[in-house]
């Protein structure tokens, strides 16, 4: 017995070594290949910002002019080169396709993050000198939990990205709560300093609180989850629910980040930063319960199209807020030209689907006579003060004259929102090499402007009415959702020490 139970003991340990264990993402795919380069480019801003500050230091020291002017032209060359590395990074954060499933060539692509970076920390001397001056223990007894946290700590530089990953980080997470109150006294900090980079501009960051590193830690595990939503096959219902669900908790982690860890040094995990970020995966869970609902749904009938435009349109009001967002003063120069292209694309894109599906429910629908499935339709809505009709509120295209101008009407603020869209699109650079996209929004645009023609040919004397806003709405309206960092149970590493609600500092 004594045997099998040492065979048992040793196969557990080993599983836990093999779960602790990161990944070496940059030989095995494209989106580890990606992070490497990004680690790479982190490295290079870190030393040019270095250099750059010595020039700065060695600029205001001196006072020989010719020393000056020397020192004025290496600083001038120190910020180009940060520039271009700023750049660089700005371009790899756009490659947004790398993210996308294999299927989803054809489908709209979503917007992920990458990791923030980290360089080794070595906790061991101060966490010894803390055991031996404050526990009054001997180090030495703890060499093995030492070991269990500098192989842990390790291991989530480079996470796997699925959920073997997103635990080891929340374990890691969760541990950081019993090292904090073992060895991080309120009063003083240890000698251990946490160095992270911003995960969009590589600039580097370094703190002795702790908070640092959980809030680094609780980052890393938001953009994990955007990583992995954006991984599922959305050509299939189970990869839609896979990448609601890992959005919404993604969009969780970063409010979560925002309402609880304050005056980070860095510009990724400034609330502004965050507030945006949550919006984002908020409106992209918002997109894929579109897909999900235009999959499932029987686009036969006028209400079963009005539903799908108040899904689209929801869709494009949380992008316009998105937008909003990313525009603001601090945002608006720190993230990626690309996203916000993005964001103002899908807002114009998505108002011009909704205002389609409502043409489709009034000109080729079998019941779009039904006058009672035209109110239901109307419900969804805004319609202005001059559109309004002193019976029932709703002035109702009561004729097949009447749905045929009305149809024509939404037609015309489609193919204007897509045009909108091709545009703003057409604009950025990186949009343009996102190649499906692009043909995404051309056939949506033609198909709109098609029918629209074909209208205009019959009638080209009509004049068009003013179309009323499409008020969005879900049958799933999506909100966030804090990750369930109790779902993943771990053992204090130091628990030898004692309860920690006595034995703390």
């Amino acid at each position: 017995m004594s045997v099998l139970h040492k065979s048992v003991v040793s196969i557990k340990n080993n599983n836990e070594r093999h779960c602790r264990k990161g990944s070496d993402p940059l030989i095995q795919t494209a989106r580890g290949k990606l992070q490497t380069r990004r680690s790479k480019l982190n490295d290079q801003i870190d030393k040019e910002l270095r250099m750059r500050n010595g020039a700065e230091n060695l600029y205001r020291a001196t006072g020989n002019k010719k020393l000056r002017e020397q020192v004025a032209v290496e600083l001038s060359f120190f910020n180009s080169n940060i520039q271009l590395l700023k750049e660089e990074l700005a371009e790899l954060n756009s490659s947004v396709h790398i993210y996308q499933h294999d299927n989803c060539s054809k489908c709209v692509p979503m917007i992920p993050l990458g990791l923030k970076e980290t360089t080794e920390v070595d906790c061991s001397v101060p966490i010894q000198d803390f055991l031996l001056e404050h526990y009054s223990v001997d180090p030495a007894l703890f060499q093995s939990e030492l070991q269990e946290l500098h192989l842990i700590r390790q291991a989530i530089r480079t996470p796997i990205r699925d959920t073997a990953g997103l635990d080891l980080l929340i374990e890691y997470f969760n541990q950081l709560y019993y090292i904090e109150k073992r060895f991080f006294p309120t009063d003083k900090h240890l000698s251990i300093h946490f160095h992270w980079y911003d995960s969009l501009s590589g600039v580097p960051s370094t703190q002795k609180a702790i908070g640092f590193e959980k809030g680094c830690v609780l980052y890393n595990i938001g953009a994990l989850y955007t990583q992995l939503a954006c991984k599922q096959d959305r050509t299939i219902i189970s990869g839609l629910d896979g990448s609601i669900k890992y959005f919404v908790k993604a969009a969780g982690a970063f409010l979560h980040l925002e309402c609880h860890f304050r005056n980070a040094p860095s510009m990724d995990m400034q609330p502004q930063t965050l507030a945006m970020l949550a919006a984002l995966m908020q409106a992209q869970a918002q997109e894929c319960v579109l897909e999900k609902f235009i999959m499932k749904t029987v686009q036969d009938g006028i209400i079963a199209n009005t539903k799908i435009a108040q899904e689209a349109a929801l869709v494009s009001e949380k992008y316009r807020e998105t937008h909003r967002l990313m525009l603001s003063e601090l945002v608006k120069s720190y993230i990626p030209f690309s996203w916000i292209s993005m964001a103002q694309t899908k807002h114009y894109f998505y108002k011009g689907l909704a205002h389609y599906y409502i043409a489709t429910g009034l000109l080729d629908q079998k019941d779009s006579d039904d006058i009672e499935k035209l109110k239901t339709m109307f419900q969804g809505l805004l319609i202005g003060a001059e559109g309004r009709d002193e019976n029932n509120g709703l002035k109702l295209p009561t004729n097949s004259e009447d749905r045929k101008i009305l149809g024509k009407a939404h037609l015309k603020e489609s193919v204007l929102g897509h045009e909108e869209a091709l545009r703003v699109h057409d604009l950025c650079k990186q949009l343009r090499k996102v190649d499906h996209f692009g043909d995404i929004l051309q056939k949506t645009h033609e198909r709109a402007l098609k029918k629209f023609s074909a209208l205009e040919e019959e009638d080209d004397f009509s004049d068009l009415v003013t179309v009323a806003r499409i008020q969005g709405k879900s049958e799933n309206d999506v909100v966030s959702v804090t990750p369930e960092f109790s779902k993943v149970k771990v053992t204090d590493i130091f628990k030898r020490l004692g309860p920690i609600s006595i034995f703390n500092v």
